[in-house]
Order: structure tokens, then C-alpha cells, then sequence
């Protein structure tokens, strides 16, 4: 018996027709992307804000501050209104408002009366405290003119009709009595200051327009002589605010320079802020 169906043979494989590849469920599927965490660019942003109001919050204290500062200081001196008195800080502001007190605070002004006395002062002070109290401690200068030295001296017995500045000395100009007739006078001087009083030393002398010998000039002027000769110590306390201790003077150019200690209570005590007084 003939078979009359043949069997067909299977295709060949060709590239027209690829083989299909199931794939298997048991095989690793590739993992989606991870989001990354957004919380770094949260504190990011917070820090940077944080940061913009600290350095808003030093630009405000540093405007307002000086403000404040010249208001109590003209208030408790008794100054006028108008008082020209520039102040400086130094360091970060915020920490020493937190805190209650001025690490450094300095004070200038062109001219200013304390006392009849006029000048131009520098002072720094430490230890400010913003709540009330007394000051750490302050030191400044005042810088005084000819004709403002020249009335320093004018309570003294030495005679004084005019003072010129000739740095690093002091020529003062007056006249004493012989007999009845005005003898001029002339003394040069280098001043300096000693326990808190004012020291003048002689340099030189002239007599009726003579320049004289400083060695000689006590035997030949008796009582007098020797006071023009030797250095003499004035107090000038009484020229001064209580709270201000004369530390040094020296002449600068056509002024003279008084370094004076502050007493930290002076912001506090009235009596400090009125005259000081001399011993009799």
C-alpha cells in the first residue's frame, strides 16, 4: 500500500523568519530609577534664608545702634541736642545685644564742652552695658587749643597772660612786680602729667626780653626765681568732670593732648560728671 500524503519536512530557519524567545518570568527585570530625596535642597534653602536675616538683622543693629548710643551719651553728659559725636563698634553685633554688652564702643567728636573746657575727644570704653550699669572701664583723649591751655592755667600762680604751643613746648608770657613796675616774663616749658596732676618743667627763661641762665636765675630772683626754675605740679582737677583722670599731656603740633582714665560710673554717677576738686 503507498502512502499518497507525505510528510513535509519543517522550514528551515531563516532571517526572514527569527526565532521568538519567550521570555522567562523567573529572570531579573531591570529596576525603574530611584527618586532622590529632596530633603538636602530643604535645608539648603533654610540655611540660606536663615543666613540672608542674620546678616539683615547686623545691617539693622549697626544702622540703629549708633543712634541710640549718641542719645543716652548727649543725655547723660547734659549736651546739647545738636552735638556733633560719631560711635563706632567693633566684632559682630547680635551676640553682644544677645548678651547685654558692647565689647567696644568708641566715641569722637571735633569739639565738645565738659567742664568750660572745650576740645576735641577720643574715647574708647569697654564693657558697655545695654540694660544699665557701669562701663568696663574707658580711656580717651582731649585735644585742647592755645587759648583753652592758656585758661587750664590761668587758676595757677604762675604768670600767665598768653600760652603759645610750639611742640614739644609751652612759652608762657606774663609779667610779675619789681617795685612797683610790671617786669615781662617768659618761661618755656615741657608739660607732663604725675599722679594726676599737671607737670610743668622749665626749658628756659627770659627776663625783661634777657634770656637768663636757669641755674643762676633762682639766686639772683630769690623766691621767685626758684619757682620760675623748678618743675612745678598743678592740679587741674578742677578743670576736669570727677570722673576724669588726667594719665598724660604732651603738646602736639599748636595743641596739647590731655590722656585721661574714665571711671567706668561715670554714666551713672552724677557727682562724677560735675567738676572735681583740689586739694587746698
Amino acid at each position: 500500500m503507498s502512502d499518497d500524503n507525505h510528510t513535509l519536512p519543517y522550514p528551515e530557519p531563516s532571517r526572514e523568519h527569527p526565532t521568538l524567545v519567550i521570555p522567562d518570568a523567573a529572570a531579573p527585570q531591570p529596576e525603574k530609577a530611584r527618586r532622590r530625596p529632596r530633603w538636602p535642597w530643604v535645608v539648603l534653602i533654610v540655611v540660606v534664608v536663615l543666613a540672608v536675616l542674620v546678616v539683615a538683622a547686623e545691617l539693622i543693629a549697626r544702622a540703629v545702634l549708633p543712634g541710640v548710643v549718641r542719645s543716652i551719651v548727649i543725655e547723660q553728659l547734659d549736651l546739647p541736642a545738636d552735638q556733633q559725636l560719631d560711635v563706632e563698634t567693633t566684632g559682630l553685633l547680635l551676640p553682644q545685644l544677645i548678651g547685654g554688652r558692647l565689647d567696644t564702643l568708641h566715641l569722637s567728636t571735633d569739639a565738645v564742652t565738659l567742664e568750660g573746657i572745650t576740645g576735641a575727644a577720643d574715647v574708647t570704653a569697654t564693657g558697655v552695658p545695654l540694660r544699665g550699669g557701669d562701663l568696663g572701664g574707658a580711656d580717651g583723649t582731649i585735644r585742647i587749643d592755645q587759648e583753652q591751655f592758656t585758661a587750664l592755667l590761668a587758676t595757677t600762680d604762675l604768670p600767665v597772660d598768653s600760652v603759645e604751643l610750639d611742640e614739644p613746648n609751652a612759652t608762657l608770657g606774663g609779667s610779675f612786680d619789681v617795685l612797683g613796675t610790671a617786669v615781662p616774663v617768659s618761661i618755656t616749658l615741657t608739660p607732663g602729667a604725675v599722679d594726676g596732676d599737671l607737670e610743668l618743667t622749665p626749658v628756659a627763661a627770659s627776663v625783661g626780653g634777657i634770656d637768663i641762665d636757669l641755674s643762676r636765675v633762682g639766686s639772683s630772683l630769690g623766691g621767685l626765681g626758684e619757682g620760675l626754675t623748678e618743675p612745678r605740679r598743678v592740679c587741674i582737677a578742677d578743670q576736669l568732670p570727677a570722673g576724669l583722670t588726667l594719665t598724660g599731656l604732651q603738646i602736639s603740633g599748636d595743641a596739647a593732648v590731655i590722656d585721661v582714665d574714665v571711671d567706668g560710673a561715670i554714666v551713672t554717677d552724677e557727682a562724677l560728671q560735675e567738676k572735681g576738686t583740689c586739694p587746698r
